[in-house]
């Protein structure tokens, strides 16, 4: 299959549909998605009560090179906290007094029949 920007794009919006039906029924509410500042993209940001999660959604078709999780490097990590301070001090939350996670929800394999693992804490 030839890959281009149209076809990563509406691959990699699939699975985070996938992943935001999960986490729907799992519980969250889901505050917005694709959020973009100058710092970066938030793919998902959810609520749990007063908790407010900050998830990255990667997906894999091939577990070669580690998955999806290995694609989540420290520079990302360090984009989607600058985001996610952006984001709360958007919604005039204070930062250091409102509770906050960032997770990883990782799908490897064909998008019909995923693999989904949902990482919670993750950095």
């Amino acid at each position: 299959m030839l890959w281009n920007k149209s076809t990563t794009k509406k691959i990699g919006d699939a699975a985070e549909e996938i992943a935001k039906h999960y986490l729907i029924k799992q519980g969250l509410i889901i505050e917005m998605q694709n959020y973009h500042c100058r710092f970066g993209e938030i793919d998902i940001i959810a609520r749990s009560e007063s908790l407010y999660i900050f998830i990255e959604v990667k997906y894999r078709q091939k577990s070669t090179f580690g998955g999806a999780i290995s694609a989540v490097s420290l520079s990302k990590q360090k984009k989607i906290q600058k985001s996610a301070q952006m984001y709360l001090q958007q919604q005039q939350l204070n930062e250091y007094n409102t509770a906050i996670r960032f997770d990883v929800i990782t799908i490897d394999g064909e998008l019909n029949q995923p693999t989904l693992n949902w990482l919670t804490n993750s950095f």
